[in-house]
């Protein structure tokens, strides 16, 4: 059913799922998976939908308070008091947060 030029090369949920309406057999998932992922067609052809990831990096502790600040804008808001956007400032060290009021032409 995997292989079957009408199925396309389903991935292995969708696999296993069209296989469940005719047969079961114990050991049933753990083959199905394996057989999908050793699949040579797929993994020549399947298209890998995101970015390799970046490396983690822990970021530095800060040597004290105010000297490591996060800020971010939380934009596309309704219109209050002429302000459509919050710029959000976070103290890295003690996590106090900072909401400022603003309008999104200063991002």
């Amino acid at each position: 059913m995997h292989d079957s030029p009408l199925a396309g090369h389903p991935g292995q949920e969708k696999t296993l799922k069209l296989v469940k309406w005719d047969f079961h057999w114990s050991g049933m998932t753990h083959f199905i998976k394996d057989y999908v992922s050793s699949c040579q067609q797929c993994s020549r052809n399947k298209n890998i939908h995101h970015k390799k990831f970046g490396l983690l990096k822990p970021l530095p502790i800060p040597n004290g308070p105010w000297i490591c600040l996060s800020m971010d804008f939380i934009t596309q808001l309704p219109l209050s008091n002429s302000f459509d956007s919050i710029l959000v400032i976070v103290e890295r060290s003690s996590k106090i947060e900072v909401f400022l009021p603003t309008i999104s032409s200063i991002t």
